[in-house]
């Protein structure tokens, strides 16, 4: 998969509408405009009837192939809005080789002012939209964008979801003619199910018979303006789904009330509860200390850091959507105070670290990262630096305690404190959290969500998670150090004020269990300042400090050995190992089984130092797979995050 991205190059006529010159066409009919999407997209798909019809809490999917401007989307979210029930959700899934920049989209949606309601927020979400599986929220959650940003062929396969309308808007077949090929048509099918409609303006022969060969029942019918005909269709061929390994395969969506009990209320917790609480379930979020976010999650400033491979690999592509996703939730936040996007400035501080950014600055787009030389650094972060770097325009710090609360405030959300779960039971259908022989709450869907203290529950006691103890030191600011502009880092990291004082850090100690801040780690975290700038050290008066008086605080990352998170359902780890024992023997072999789940039981840990990236990402993975919706991440992405992937290869291995 590319991880360069390409903007669409636009020319603008003398009416101000968009001209694609990559394809030498227009977006958009130049007379009638969103009348046409409306007619071909809306009345042929009959979204008017299947939107007045949707139950509560149901979900229908729109799938489409060429965003643009995003004129479809906008039309069926407005009809959404206007005659869905109020606990219904749209999600709308779209694919887009080449998107707009952020001036051309807001130059373009100007052509609507009648959409303003509806353009208006997702403009102030059009950042950081990078390759890959890109999402958006909005509504409260009640409406979900997926942009998969880049060829329709590499990322439609990668799409794990059961789409109910297909809108066919690439480019004209003979000015796209890779939009429109039995290759796509067939995804297009997979994706389908019976019933699935689909609606495009062309009628050209061979897309018709291709479509027809897919299992799409296609009919002409008049068009509108100039357009004398247009298509319609609708999926009657077989169920044509990949089917997942058994041990990656969806569980059976819980039946019954939606309700769900999370256990934690650091990153992971916060954002699962909200992303659930979207999708209408009724969540209960228990957390033992006095407020949310008091562990790992509790430090002044996190870092927007992104630590990609130039490879395109698992962990990159979740960061890639991760980071995206987050930028786009800190919009809501208040700027300045809760976050800050100041860019992050990573050191190039030895010869192998400058071959190791010179290879991503190749792999990925200026606009989300570029090297920069030494006096350049200097004049972004405002204070004197030894080296040169790689720049993250689009990165900064957050306040993650603000997040959690953020995420925690929204509708169908109970927080209970001073509340601590020691063991799950389940009884009559329902998961039952304890402590002693107190009965604490129950739900049919849990989430466990306390870094490495979810071992404490039996499911997860085989999950190899590590704790390493970091502590960050708080710094003063003086009128010397405000002249920082953007966070640097090497070993460590620095960031710009945020109420009046600098976060510092971070310590790394594999052993320690002990969260009392230590003399020697501020010590440390002074020498990493030493090492980052002595410039700014010297600004700070460093020297003039007592490392004993000095604040900071410590808590636990928790990583797993792949450094990917851990985020799915769980599996009872014993009838697990009775039912694929034979991929000891041949791990080529996939047996008929299905996978032994701990049915509501999931898991959303081992974040590690990403969690303000991979972390609210991934509590809408945890809702589409509870929720049965689409998987906001490659399904292999997915897979490579499952709780299972160690059993499985403690099996493979002989090691079970």
């Amino acid at each position: 998969m590319s991880t360069l991205l390409q903007h669409a190059q636009i020319d603008w006529d003398d009416q101000g509408r968009p001209h694609s010159r990559q394809y030498d066409d227009v977006y958009f009919s130049r007379d009638e405009g969103t009348a046409e999407t409306r007619y071909v997209f809306l009345e042929q798909t009959r979204l008017r009837q299947r939107f007045t019809e949707l139950a509560p809490h149901a979900c229908l999917v729109i799938g489409e192939t060429g965003f643009g401007t995003g004129m479809n989307f906008f039309c069926a979210w407005q009809l959404f809005a206007e005659l869905a029930a109020p606990q219904a959700r749209l999600h709308f899934i779209s694919v887009e080789k080449y998107p707009l920049s952020r001036d051309d989209m807001a130059r373009a949606v100007c052509l609507w002012p009648e959409l303003a309601a509806f353009t208006e927020p997702f403009l102030r979400q059009y950042v950081a939209l990078h390759p890959g599986f890109q999402q958006f929220t909005f509504d409260n959650g009640r409406v979900t964008l997926t942009l998969l940003v880049g060829d329709v062929l590499q990322q439609l396969p990668q799409l794990d979801a059961a789409v109910d309308v297909w809108f066919l808007d690439g480019f004209a077949p003979a000015k796209n003619p890779d939009m429109w090929t039995p290759e796509l048509f067939a995804q297009l099918a997979r994706l389908a199910h019976d019933g699935t409609t689909l609606g495009t303006f062309t009628t050209t022969g061979w897309v018709r018979r291709g479509l027809i060969e897919a299992g799409f029942r296609m009919k002409k019918i008049p068009g509108i303006g100039k357009k004398w005909e247009v298509m319609s269709g609708e999926y009657t061929g077989p169920l044509a789904h990949g089917q997942a390994a058994p041990w990656y395969a969806r569980p059976t969506p819980l039946a019954g009330p939606r309700q769900a009990l999370v256990i934690g209320a650091g990153l992971a917790g916060s954002a699962t509860a909200a992303s659930l609480a979207a999708r209408g379930w009724q969540v209960t979020v228990l957390e033992r200390h006095a407020q949310a976010a008091q562990e790992a999650s509790g430090n002044p400033q996190g870092v927007l850091y992104l630590k990609l491979s130039a490879h395109g690999t698992a962990l990159s592509q979740m960061i890639l959507s991760g980071f995206g996703y987050t930028r786009r939730q800190l919009e809501r936040l208040q700027r300045g105070r809760d976050w800050e996007a100041c860019g992050v400035l990573q050191l190039a501080f030895d010869d192998k670290e400058r071959g190791r950014q010179g290879k991503l600055a190749a792999a990925f787009d200026d606009s989300l990262l570029r090297v920069v030389s030494q006096p350049e650094a200097q004049a972004l972060a405002g204070v004197a630096l030894a080296a040169g770097g790689l720049f993250y325009p689009e990165g900064g710090w957050v306040h993650p305690p603000a997040l959690c609360r953020a995420q925690l405030g929204q509708p169908n959300i109970d927080l209970q404190l001073h509340v601590e779960a020691i063991e799950l039971r389940k009884a009559d259908g329902l998961w039952q959290a304890w402590a002693g022989t107190r009965l604490l709450a129950c739900a049919p869907l849990v989430v466990l969500a306390g870094a490495a203290d979810v071992r404490r529950f039996a499911p997860c006691a085989q999950l190899p998670l590590k704790r390493i103890r970091g502590q960050i030191t708080r710094l003063p600011a003086t009128a010397a150090s405000r002249a920082l502009r953007t966070v640097v880092c090497a070993e460590g990291y620095v960031a710009p004020p945020r109420d009046d004082e600098h976060t510092l850090g971070a310590s790394f100690d594999f052993h320690s269990d002990d969260l009392t801040p230590t003399v020697a780690e501020h010590q440390g975290n002074l020498a990493l300042l030493d090492e980052i700038s002595a410039d700014l050290a010297a600004r700070l008066a460093v020297e003039a400090l007592d490392p004993a008086q000095l604040h900071g605080r410590a808590a636990f990352r928790c990583t797993s050995p792949d450094y990917l998170p851990i985020v799915g359902p769980l599996a009872d780890p014993v009838r697990f190992t009775d039912a694929y024992a034979r991929l000891g023997k041949d791990a080529r072999q996939v047996p008929d089984v299905a996978c032994p789940w701990l049915d509501g039981l999931y898991v959303n840990t081992g974040h590690g130092s990403r969690g303000l990236i991979t972390a609210p990402l991934s509590g809408e993975l945890i809702a589409a797979w509870a929720s049965g919706e689409p998987l906001p991440l490659p399904r292999a992405v997915a897979e490579a995050c499952h709780p299972n992937r160690f059993m499985l290869r403690q099996l493979i291995r002989g090691k079970s």
